[in-house]
């Protein structure tokens, strides 16, 4: 076993370790404050395998998770610290409920034209902490979380002035042209389309990240930008590429989750999927081709977790516990990192070993 894999498997058991404990701690919580804690258990992760319409809310779920895990990956291997994903992500939304009111194109391609358009918007989103970042040296993460607003009370405005539905009785916008919204593929469920999208970016995201030479330079400059400016790499330009990029693909999931779940544009908030995206980025440690893997798990959670609100004496709540002991233990260096030391100096050990009997 090299000591690249040692690291992988390193990974990966901490990350199992972090959602068991996680997990534990939780069934403690339900076992202190439930009169039917088995039951509440039970349902939290039985409710949704239940029936195909909740199974089919997890894949529902899962897809804008998809984007801002994507976003927040590529963002977060360059070390850059931006939030950016949930203002992209909103306004995204918006000008793709634009381009659908608006805009009359043949089905098939209107859709496509639609989330293209809210993922440029959502690239300008993201240029904005960017530029600021490599021009003044300025914090990404402060202007990223500021900017958020900025996009939320734009994209409000867009929608109240210039596409809002005077006889919707609430703000929203007109509804969406038929060729503009993505077609539902599974019946009894609100699965659509969009999930095919997401698909084709987490592999293109991939071959992107560690296919590319752009993708090369971004992950070098997060594991040491003296070191990539050293070698040549114009580490500002791959600064303002990662967070245009993550902005871009955030964005094109505002716009699919719009086309895909609703009839009109009617989100009068931001709606928690870029925060969502980091969790999610947390889960897959920052590789594209596990976020499908971690927003799925996220997904199931949440909608196990509203399935035993429901159903039983325990809030939802209890979720948000979870998430926030496997963020703490993922995060955490030091966590398990004696036994990673012990696996490599075995490792070394072993070669040395090797060698001099040779």
């Amino acid at each position: 076993m090299s000591s690249k894999k040692i690291e992988t498997q390193f990974e990966i058991i901490r990350t199992f370790v972090a959602i068991l404990l996680a997990m534990t701690l939780a069934f403690l919580i339900i076992l202190g404050i439930s009169k039917q804690p088995l039951n509440a258990i039970t349902t939290l992760f039985t409710g949704p395998f239940s029936s195909i319409r909740r199974f089919g809310n997890v894949i529902e779920m899962s897809i804008p998770f998809i984007f801002t895990g994507l976003s927040v990956c590529v963002m977060f291997q360059a070390k850059q610290f931006n939030m950016i994903s949930e203002g992209a992500f909103f306004i995204g939304g918006v000008a793709a409920s634009f381009i659908a009111v608006k805009v009359i194109l043949p089905m098939g391609i209107h859709p496509i034209v639609a989330i293209l358009f809210g993922g440029i918007i959502g690239a300008l989103a993201g240029f904005v902490p960017g530029i600021l970042k490599t021009k003044w040296n300025a914090s990404e993460l402060v202007s990223s979380l500021m900017l958020n607003y900025v996009c939320l009370y734009l994209g409000l405005y867009v929608i109240n002035n210039i596409i809002r539905d005077p006889n919707s009785g609430f703000m929203a916008s007109f509804i969406f042209n038929e060729t503009a919204m993505f077609k539902k593929i599974i019946p009894g469920t609100r699965i659509h389309a969009g999930i095919f999208v997401a698909i084709i970016f987490v592999i293109l995201t991939y071959l992107f990240m560690y296919r590319s030479k752009w993708g090369y330079a971004l992950r070098m400059t997060g594991l040491n930008e003296n070191f990539a400016r050293y070698s040549g790499i114009n580490t500002k330009k791959v600064i303002l590429y990662s967070q245009l990029l993550g902005g871009f693909i955030a964005g094109l999931g505002g716009g699919t989750e719009v086309l895909g779940m609703y009839q009109r544009f009617q989100w009068q908030s931001l709606p928690g999927y870029g925060f969502d995206g980091i969790i999610v980025a947390i889960l897959a440690r920052n590789n594209p081709i596990l976020v499908p893997i971690a927003a799925v798990f996220l997904a199931y959670l949440r909608v196990g977790a509203d399935i035993m609100a429901r159903m039983t004496d325990v809030p939802s709540e209890v979720i948000s516990v979870i998430q926030a002991i496997i963020i703490i233990l993922i995060a955490a260096n030091r966590f398990l990192a004696k036994w990673k030391h012990k696996k490599i100096v075995k490792y070394s050990q072993e070669q040395l070993a090797v060698k001099e009997g040779k």
